[in-house]
């Protein structure tokens, strides 16, 4: 008899407890206790899919807790009191843990374990979202290969999110908003692109009003 499929709040348990990038055959992958970050619910109807935890989001346990969450907050319209209730938003990045910094003190990658252990399973869980907010390079590509847009998750970056309205007017279930990081390094790629602000962003902020 083949056993019955974990319950979000089973997966979700054992995620918190993953420490395979600390156990062989990974070794010391990480350069500190893992911490996974993430926040999900059942009943949100959108979800933030980010990158991974940076160091002051590693020491407080709570997604985009930073100038970065700042402007995220901004960019949808929403205050930190929704942005954090479960019920509303879920938040999963495709690195759980913080990852560590390279030589010039900027994050490194998400680490690959998380996507392929735990977000597919975690993704089966629950019921599916209506929007997929998509940060970052990591987790355009993923998310828009498991919704069935490989011809836009092959570019770069700037090419997904040049690309959105013909990824939003694709009409997936859940639709995809792609969205640079918001940290303060992307402010010149901001400016180079008024567009994003301009077209981009209401767009994004009325489906975050309407699901909200």
């Amino acid at each position: 008899m083949p056993a019955p499929p974990e319950t979000l709040d089973e997966l979700l348990a054992r995620i918190r407890a993953c420490r395979v990038c600390v156990e062989a055959p990974c070794g010391a992958a990480l350069p500190h206790e893992p911490r996974p970050v993430l926040h999900v619910g059942p009943r949100a109807r959108i979800l933030i899919a980010s990158q991974a935890p940076g160091t002051r989001v590693h020491a407080s346990g709570r997604s985009f807790d930073d100038a970065s969450g700042d402007r995220l907050r901004a960019w949808l319209g929403v205050d930190r009191a929704s942005f954090y209730d479960e019920a509303r938003i879920a938040i999963a990045a495709m690195g759980f843990c913080f990852p560590g910094q390279d030589a010039k003190g900027g994050d490194l990658p998400p680490r690959r374990e998380c996507a392929g252990l735990w977000h597919d399973r975690l993704f089966a869980a629950r019921a599916p979202f209506d929007l997929v907010i998509a940060v970052g390079a990591s987790a355009q590509a993923y998310h828009l290969r498991r919704l069935g847009l490989e011809r836009f998750a092959r570019g770069g970056l700037t090419a997904r999110v040049t690309a959105w309205r013909e990824i939003w007017d694709a009409r997936t279930a859940p639709r995809v908003l792609p969205l640079p990081h918001p940290s303060w390094r992307n402010t010149g790629w901001l400016k180079r692109h008024p567009w994003f602000e301009a077209e981009l962003l209401p767009v994004l902020r009325a489906e975050v009003a309407r699901l909200v």
